[in-house]
C-alpha cells in the first residue's frame, strides 16, 4: 500500500523487485552517498537483491520493514526500521535521500510518517536515530521532530575512507509522539 506524503512523494514497503532501480540510484549517487553511508562503496547489484530478499524472508511480525520513497515511480531514497527490540519496545530507524529530493520536506515527513507507524502499528514506546556529527541535513531531522539529542556514540560508524565518525544519538519516546499536532 501506498501512502502519500506529499503531492507528488508516496512511500510504499520494498518489493524484491525494487531491487535494481535502488541499486541503480545509489550507482549513479555512490560517490555523494558513500560519504555518510559506508556500505554503498562497493554494493553490487546482487547484493542489494540479496538484502531486501533476506529483509523480506522474515516473518512479519518480526520484520524491520524498509520503504522505498518515490516520485513518480522515481526512487528519492529508502527509510526504514533496524535494530528492533519487541521486548522492550524500541525501535531505530535509518534513511537516506538523493541529492535532489532534499531540503524539501520530504525526509523530514516520512520520519514523521514512521514514528507513527512506529508507534500506532508496531506497539513501540521509544524511537532511536543516529546521525553521523558532520551530516548536518540528516542531524536536521531529529532536530526538527523533536528528538532529544542523548549523547555521541564515539567512533560508532567506520567509514570508507578507514577514518571512524563519531554518531549523534537521537530518541524520541511514544508520549512525545502522541503530543504531535497533524
Amino acid at each position: 500500500m501506498k501512502t502519500n506524503i506529499t503531492d507528488n512523494i508516496t512511500i510504499r514497503e520494498v518489493r524484491i523487485s525494487d531491487s535494481q532501480k535502488i541499486y541503480n540510484a545509489i550507482h549513479l549517487h555512490r560517490e555523494y552517498l558513500q560519504e555518510w553511508l559506508p556500505f554503498v562503496t562497493f554494493l553490487t547489484a546482487e547484493e542489494e537483491k540479496a538484502f531486501l530478499s533476506s529483509v523480506l524472508r522474515v516473518p512479519r511480525a518480526r520484520r524491520d520493514f524498509i520503504y522505498i520513497i518515490e516520485e513518480k515511480q522515481e526512487v528519492c531514497g529508502l527509510i526504514g526500521f533496524h535494530y528492533s527490540d519487541a521486548a522492550n519496545l524500541r525501535t531505530e530507524i535509518g534513511y537516506w535521500l538523493l541529492p535532489k529530493y532534499q531540503h524539501r520536506g520530504i525526509m523530514t515527513k516520512c520520519v514523521r510518517h514512521l514514528c507513527r507507524i512506529a508507534v500506532e502499528e508496531r506497539g513501540m514506546n521509544r524511537i532511536q536515530i543516529r546521525c553521523a556529527e558532520g551530516n548536518t541535513p540528516s542531524n536536521a531531522i531529529p532536530q526538527r521532530l523533536g528528538f532529544h539529542l542523548e549523547g555521541t556514540e564515539r567512533d560508532g560508524e567506520l567509514m570508507y575512507t578507514k577514518k571512524f565518525v563519531n554518531l549523534n544519538v537521537y530518541s524520541i519516546l511514544k508520549k512525545e509522539i502522541k503530543q504531535w499536532k497533524d
